[in-house]
């Protein structure tokens, strides 16, 4: 028992005898409290808004307090959007987003406050404007970089600034009122009962569709159907899904108008749609107002006939 303890007490001498003494830089409190953007904690953040929407849409953003503890007094804290960081971003993740024009959003405050005791700012909001003359072009898809300018407190580099995303969704009329009240042709026969007729273009079906009369007659192009709303509605562009089992005839070249009383026209697009099955978006360059709609097919896919399965207006 004497030999054990005699050891024990060898072994504790030799490890005191290399003990050396550590003394480790001062390690301040401060290093250790940061402010961040919550928004940009998971990287960009996307909204995808309706053009329908009847409540502007809204972007939540504001700053929060990291560290240990609560704030002993308030922290003020800047805000700004910062157009130079689009280039920026685009460049790191290969994307081509358009900064988000000014007049299109409006920042409820460029300031906020961190109070006393708490972690965060109140939450600060962008209203998104999607209608009348402010509305950005939605055929774009934006970005707005929203970044901490200022802070009484160090801010964490990786996360000041919040990547907002905005994708601009067009929501289509309801079509269910509308009225054919003028054609160029269509073909009432050789179709059968179930297609031909330009009414089939507002159907909501895909699988039916106007076909331009060939029958006992074949007129050539211009082609077109005119749209009695039934009211007048801003509009910024219209869409297509052309004839699905057929590629000869299918729009080419296209212009649509618009019109307060059927009489005097006003050209909204002109431009060339894609031979394909698939959904196709036109954009107008700005929206316009109308009651009464005429699409035109100025000229066909690898055919003087064509034919249209849906048309649709946003």
């Amino acid at each position: 028992m004497r030999h054990i303890i005699l050891t024990v007490l060898v072994i504790s001498s030799a490890m005191a005898g290399c003990k050396e003494e550590v003394n480790l830089p001062p390690q301040p409190l401060s290093k250790y409290i940061q402010l961040y953007m919550p928004q940009a904690v998971n990287g960009p953040v996307t909204y995808n808004l309706n053009t329908g929407d009847t409540i502007p849409p809204v972007i939540i953003y504001g700053a929060d307090y990291g560290g240990a503890d609560y704030p002993d007094q308030d922290i003020p804290v800047t805000f700004t959007v910062d157009a130079s960081l689009v280039d920026t971003f685009n460049i790191s993740h290969n994307t081509n987003y358009t900064l988000l024009p000014s007049k299109s959003y409006k920042m409820s405050e460029l300031n906020g406050v961190i109070k006393k005791g708490q972690l965060a700012t109140e939450p600060l909001k962008i209203s998104i404007t999607l209608k009348g003359d402010s509305a950005p072009d939605i055929s774009k898809a934006y970005i707005l970089p929203v970044t901490i300018t200022k802070s009484a407190v160090q801010v964490n580099e990786n996360l000041r600034t919040a990547y907002f995303i905005i994708n601009i969704i067009p929501t289509y009329f309801d079509r269910s009122s509308w009225q054919i009240i003028d054609f160029s042709s269509q073909e009432s026969v050789g179709e059968g009962a179930n297609n031909g007729r330009a009414i089939f273009a507002l159907d909501g079906n895909i699988n039916t569709y106007w076909h331009s009369q060939w029958k006992d007659a074949a007129p050539g192009p211009p082609h077109y159907f005119t749209i009695d709303m039934g009211e007048t509605r801003s509009i910024l562009g219209g869409a297509f899904v052309d004839r699905q089992n057929a590629s000869n005839g299918r729009p080419q070249d296209i212009q649509i108008f618009l019109s307060d009383n059927n009489i005097d026209w006003s050209l909204a697009y002109s431009g060339t749609l894609l031979n394909t099955a698939d959904l196709q978006k036109v954009f107008f360059s700005t929206a316009m107002n109308g009651r009464y709609v005429k699409l035109q097919i100025n000229t066909a896919y690898s055919s003087d006939l064509t034919h249209l399965a849906e048309f649709y207006l946003f």
